[in-house]
């Protein structure tokens, strides 16, 4: 009997014959795949397929609940790491510089951070403080109070003991954190430069400005946040990360050898006003003393002050009894159930 003429039974066992056999390869297929899945996640498995040390700094940030403990943090760790660590969503850190005598306990470190959890909405901030500690024992008392510390290692020079103004150790030491804040513009973050010695009584960072790379605190200021003659002081700078700024950076790291006795502040306003800074185009602003002040120029109003600096001081111990009555006045402040007019200021006392 021919194909035409086969009847309808016949025909449906062949089908059904034909998808026993695709079922049959099909089946088969699935259990070779599945097979080869299982060994390549025998072999690697998924905790390793991210390396995360190895990732561009264009990676997510580090988890800041890592459970690492602070005194198990080693002098090992990367820069890079570290302010990968603190820094904010738009990439900005604050980074202090620390010392052997300034982070002895009772010392200006631990009156730092102190300031940082009594100020007005500064707590949230300590998180994005990236410490660089100047010499060992630093580092080792940082890493004891706080998760964000970072050993740099100086050759040929000792930074641990206090090192006054002036001094040849001093403009190493000055000159030492111009190079460093220039590494962090280069690797893309924008900063607040502090001082230790200086207390965090509010968020400063609503009172930046907005459209100035480069910003910086004041001695004294004369009213006009343009004016590039107001008496200017290093210890608190904010700086943006783009060209401009570490065009300028480079450029005052470089003049430290046109003006060899010079610290960082006098070599700024040696050449804020020359021609290659123009060029450059960095646009820079001061801060006015009433949010940013110091024993230079106290700041006139406790309403709005966010930072006091124990500048216009030379000596540890002045500074430690000064900055400590400007705690006890935050303090006072603090517990009032009003606001106060005036600013009473118990500083400067030994500072003078």
């Amino acid at each position: 009997m021919n194909s035409s003429s086969s009847s309808p039974s016949s025909f449906l066992d062949l089908g059904s014959a034909i998808g026993q056999k695709e079922v049959k390869r099909i089946l088969v297929l699935f259990l070779g795949v599945a097979a080869c899945l299982l060994l390549y996640k025998t072999a690697y498995p998924l905790s390793q397929e991210l390396d995360v040390d190895n990732l561009s700094s264009s990676r997510p940030l580090l988890d800041h609940t890592s459970s690492s403990s602070p005194q198990t943090r080693s002098k090992s760790i990367s820069f890079r790491e570290v302010l990968e660590n603190a820094s904010t969503d738009n990439r900005t850190v604050i980074v202090t510089t620390l010392n052997q005598a300034w982070a002895e306990p009772n010392s200006l470190f631990d009156l730092f951070l102190e300031s940082f959890r009594i100020g007005q909405g500064t707590q949230k901030l300590l998180q994005h403080v990236v410490v660089v500690c100047l010499d060992s024992k630093a580092f080792d008392r940082c890493s004891q109070l706080h998760p964000n510390c970072y050993y740099l290692e100086t050759t040929g020079t000792d930074f641990s003991g206090e090192k006054l103004f002036a001094t040849p150790d001093y403009l190493k030491m000055m000159w030492r954190r111009i190079e460093l804040l220039t590494q962090v513009l280069e690797m893309g973050y924008n900063f607040i430069f502090t001082d230790a010695d200086i207390m965090w009584l509010r968020d400063p960072f609503p009172r930046l400005y907005p459209d100035g790379d480069f910003q910086m605190a004041c001695d004294r200021f004369f009213g006009d946040p343009n004016d590039s003659d107001n008496w200017v002081n290093g210890g608190f700078t904010y700086v943006k990360s783009n060209h401009r700024s570490i065009e300028f950076y480079k450029f005052w790291y470089k003049s430290r050898l046109d003006y060899p006795e010079m610290h960082d502040q006098d070599v700024f306003n040696q050449i804020k006003h020359d021609a290659l800074v123009s060029e450059i185009g960095i646009q820079m602003r001061f801060f006015d003393t009433v949010y940013f002040g110091g024993f230079c120029q106290t700041s006139r109003d406790i309403n709005l002050v966010c930072t006091m600096h124990a500048n216009c001081c030379i000596g540890l111990e002045k500074k430690l009894h000064d900055l400590n009555l400007v705690l006890d006045d935050w303090r006072n402040y603090l517990s009032l159930s009003e606001p106060v007019k005036n600013t009473t200021w118990s500083v400067p006392m030994k500072c003078t």
